[in-house]
């Protein structure tokens, strides 16, 4: 049948109604990473007054009722009448897409809400919204209903004290989002972030939903230099002070810091265009990695420090042990997207290339030293690259990385569709017995795998090649897709420098998978977790880009099953026991503690942790790659005296743990 299209077909959404018909447009989804994103939105208007110049307070609070209050000092929006729109300024702001004072470069000179769609789309995405502008001597209310402005409530009143500056007050509109309870380590850790950033800028965060108030407070002198040595706290630094460089030209502001630590073979690297962290780098890493290539060359050929003249190190032999963050400010940035995710400026490059080489350059003639243990540090990682080389050269040889032989231990599954098929990651004989019983064979596979598998935040390249428990890992979910374990081809050399052209796009991973869930499946107790641990820290080193695309889960096996009569109940922890144990009544009460996966039997394991009609799984997600950087690091490193720290400031936390 043909439908005729006409011109009443054509939907004109007006003001912010495209904003609630299609959320996701504007802040990337309506779980808690786009709920959390309402939050940043407006703070970083309170930042922009800061990067400006006026603002030197913002204060962050969550409510009890998941209210957001964020308050400054800044100039406070303008109040007075916007000509077009015959309407307070402010209220222009709040209910019109793409209005603000960063186009034209008059209101701002650096910014990063450089879209102007920010504040207008919280708005939009509250259940209501409520404004206070402190600004020549008045104060301007308003009060907004899911986008809409409620005139009866607006005012302007005269002789305010001597106060200026913006709050705005919101609850996110509970019809949007997946749920709106925020996530505190979330937007803790991205006001940190702002306060390293923004050095001189005194950020307050307060959740009041907790039965004690938290109330955190950041400003560091020392900026990005303090934040490099503070994310190499659980580490051992090559040099105590980070190096610091900080240039001005042509309008261009370029900040490095730059440290190497001892124990740690990843590299961790961080790049922000006006606050906002480019994720996938762009022209100003770019630039950073050309020049410090160049640099340590050339001073490595200078004083005689390599025995081979015609050899120069590489990239990627400059990334082992680097941490580093660059941090440049710019009039007009092109970023990709309102997702903002690369910086896009041609000429940044040039511009980064050329103040790094020219400050790290001066740096390191006057600190021979340092520049000395950054060439034996490169020269180690060059001689480990070559061993690494030689020894997947021999995996590739003997058919273990990119063979379509699998494992032997291996238990595949029949379907040989990727989408519908998912492989469960078990330790031991014993609970691979149970497993392999178990399983639906149609689409379950089951890989075993011996004792612990190798810490790899611990050990290098060479030797996470050479282990067999971990080709045996790479080989069953497919080696393709472990992108960390091939560095050599995410590296393009150009103009005598060397370029990181970054991950493959994460989504093309799920075609390289050979299940497309892959589940970590150990024992409930804490031998169980450990190991789970361990092979989380494989995933997040070496295939991230599995977590990114969302094909890393962990199963949730039952720790006891409790009997009472012909009733029988799994419970997953002490704590849901207790609670089944008063439910049920203590007497005539069976209870037996699983020890292992490999203790139950074949069909309670399907039944419990394996039926997808009925199982329980935990989608591993990556909301914060620098936070899952630091835990790691603290958890898994060689340094002890961190994981002593974190286990005496969460040990009063916790109350119920296996023993």
């Amino acid at each position: 049948m043909t439908v005729e299209y006409k011109a009443d077909h054509i939907k004109v959404l007006e003001g912010l109604e495209a904003v609630r018909k299609r959320p996701g447009m504007y802040i990337g989804s309506t779980g808690k990473s786009g709920l959390n994103h309402l939050v940043f939105e407006v703070v970083d208007n309170s930042i922009d007054e800061a990067m400006a110049g006026y603002c030197t307070d913002v204060s962050v609070t969550i409510e009890k009722d998941n209210v957001i209050v964020v308050e400054d000092n800044g100039r406070g929006i303008p109040i007075d009448e916007h000509k077009e729109k015959k309407l307070p300024a402010v209220e222009v702001v709040l209910t019109t897409l793409h209005a603000g004072g960063k186009f034209e470069g008059e209101g701002y000179k650096v910014s990063g809400g450089l879209h102007g769609v920010g504040v207008s789309v919280v708005n939009a995405l509250a259940e209501w919204l409520e404004v206070e502008v402190y600004r020549d001597g008045k104060i301007y209310k308003n009060r907004y209903q899911k986008g809409k402005p409620d005139h009866l409530v607006g005012s302007f009143e005269e002789n305010v004290i001597d106060k200026k500056g913006t709050v705005i007050r919101f609850r996110p509109d509970e019809t949007v989002f997946d749920d709106i309870d925020f996530t505190s380590e979330v937007i803790d850790h991205r006001l940190r972030e702002l306060a390293f950033l923004n050095r001189g800028v005194r950020i307050f965060f307060t959740d009041n939903r907790f039965e004690e108030p938290e109330t955190k407070e950041y400003m560091f002198e020392g900026g990005i230099q303090a934040y490099v040595e503070i994310m190499n706290e659980a580490k051992t630094p090559l040099f105590d002070k980070a190096i610091y460089l900080k240039k001005q030209r042509d309008g261009y502001e370029v900040e490095v810091a730059i440290q190497y630590v001892n124990d740690y073979f990843d590299e961790h690297v961080m790049t922000f265009a006006n606050n906002i962290r480019t994720k996938e780098g762009g022209t100003h890493l770019s630039g950073f990695r050309t020049a410090l290539t160049r640099v340590v060359n050339s001073f490595s050929k200078k004083y005689d420090l390599v025995k081979d003249k015609k050899s120069n190190f590489s990239g990627t032999d400059l990334k082992e042990g680097l941490t580093a963050i660059i941090s440049v400010k710019l009039r007009e940035p092109q970023f990709e997207g309102q997702t903002k995710t690369k910086l896009g400026n041609s000429e940044v490059k040039g511009i980064v290339d050329s103040l790094v080489d020219e400050g790290l350059a001066d740096f390191i003639e006057t600190n021979p030293k340092i520049g000395k243990l950054i060439v034996n540090k490169a020269l180690i990682a060059q001689r480990v690259r070559e061993a690494a080389r030689k020894a997947q050269d021999l995996v590739r040889r003997k058919s273990s990385l990119e063979s379509t032989t699998l494992p032997g231990k291996l238990a595949d599954c029949s379907d040989r569709d990727p989408k519908n098929c998912e492989v469960y990651i078990v330790e031991g004989d014993s609970a691979g017995g149970s497993a392999k019983q178990g399983r639906d064979r149609n689409f379950q596979a089951i890989l075993p795998l011996r004792g612990k598998v190798l810490n790899v935040e611990k050990a290098r390249l060479d030797k996470i090649l050479a282990n067999e428990e971990i080709r045996t890992l790479i080989t069953a979910i497919g080696p393709n897709a472990v992108t960390g374990l091939s560095e050599e081809s995410r590296i393009e050399v150009k103009n005598g420098g060397e370029e990181d052209l970054g991950d493959e796009d994460p989504s093309k991973v799920l075609d390289k998978l050979r299940y497309h869930k892959i589940v970590i499946m150990t024992d409930a107790d804490v031998d169980g977790a450990h190991i789970r641990t361990l092979l989380l820290t494989f995933f997040f080193r070496y295939a991230r880009d599995v977590i990114s695309v969302g094909g890393l889960y962990i199963a949730q096996p039952p720790l006891y099953l409790v009997k009472k009569g012909a009733g029988r109940h799994y419970v997953y922890n002490d704590k849901e026991l207790e609670t089944k144990l008063e439910e049920l009544g203590r007497k005539s009460v069976s209870i037996q503690r699983y020890k292992g996966l490999g203790e139950m039997n074949p069909d309670q394991l399907w039944e419990t942790t394996m039926d997808p009609e009925k199982r329980t799984m935990l989608r591993v997600e990556m909301e914060d790659a620098e936070q899952a950087d630091e835990i790691f690091s603290v958890l898994m490193g060689s340094n002890v005296d961190p994981r002593k720290l974190f286990i005496e400031k969460y040990a009063k936390d916790v109350r119920w743990i296996d023993v």
